[in-house]
């Protein structure tokens, strides 16, 4: 009797093992797939496949929804590849897309300099194909993110960056465009070309190689009248090493200002 009651003991003490090695396993091997899905996707992008990139980030999110890393990179990543589309509709499906990852990942950590990085970076991109009161309804959200981001971590370039743009853009808007920002606030949002580049100073003193940096500051010292400054900072970028594929078409673009300023 004592045999067996052991024997029945052990019986159970395999099952709960069986039973949890069962459990384990499939999350063990869905980890080693993110693992490995995050490893491609890094090594696509610094290939320039950022295409390929984004399928392997969207993967690592459709099996960890909760990712936050990968849903950074998606929604960065749609905004790149969204940039680069000639259709307007492509495009702002793109720009959608990328808003939807980074709400999910600033739902994932409200507090992460990267997420609220994202979502400027996505409204910014949005802002730009819209037009007239869809632009002002959200210019200010992207103020707040950018600052936030900056909040969160002082070291975030990119989001000194977006500030720089939206500071730039919003200076820069039209009578029209004030107008509706008048009927939605009471006055336009406070902006300047001045805090443009300060933003965009603030943002190369952290990364001097971030390329696109250098060609939106070259455009906003061209438009306060400061040429020789704007000429300089293109022929700085040129020699930089291309780390998104974009670097390859911004180059293009200086290369033309440069041809136009010189």
């Amino acid at each position: 009797m004592l045999v067996c009651a052991r024997n029945l003991m052990t019986e159970i003490r395999m099952n709960r093992f069986l039973l949890l090695l069962l459990l384990v396993l499939p999350f063990e091997n869905f980890a080693q797939d993110v693992n490995a899905l995050l490893k491609d996707a890094e090594q696509q992008e610094l290939a320039f496949r950022e295409n390929e990139a984004f399928l392997k980030y969207a993967e690592v999110v459709r099996i960890q929804p909760t990712n936050l890393h990968a849903l950074c990179k998606c929604s960065e990543l749609c905004c790149f590849i969204g940039s680069r589309q000639t259709d307007k509709a492509k495009k702002a499906d793109y720009f959608r897309a990328a808003k939807t990852y980074a709400t999910a990942a600033v739902k994932v950590n409200p507090n992460s300099t990267d997420a609220n990085f994202v979502m400027a970076m996505s409204i910014g991109r949005l802002t730009m194909i819209s037009s007239g009161k869809e632009k002002i309804a959200t210019v200010n959200d992207i103020k707040l993110y950018a600052e936030k981001a900056i909040k969160l971590d002082p070291a975030n370039f990119k989001a000194y960056h977006v500030l720089g743009k939206w500071n730039y853009e919003v200076s820069n808007l039209n009578f029209a465009e004030r107008t509706i920002a008048k009927w939605f606030y009471g006055a336009v949002p406070k902006a300047s070309l001045h805090d443009a580049i300060i933003n965009y100073e603030i943002a190369r003193s952290i990364n001097p190689a971030f390329v696109l940096n250098y060609l939106e500051l070259a455009k906003a010292y061209y438009r306060n009248d400061e040429k020789k400054k704007a000429i300089v900072l293109l022929n700085m970028m040129m020699p930089l090493p291309n780390k998104i594929f974009d670097d390859f078409r911004i180059k293009e673009e200086g290369k033309k200002l440069l041809k136009e300023w010189e």
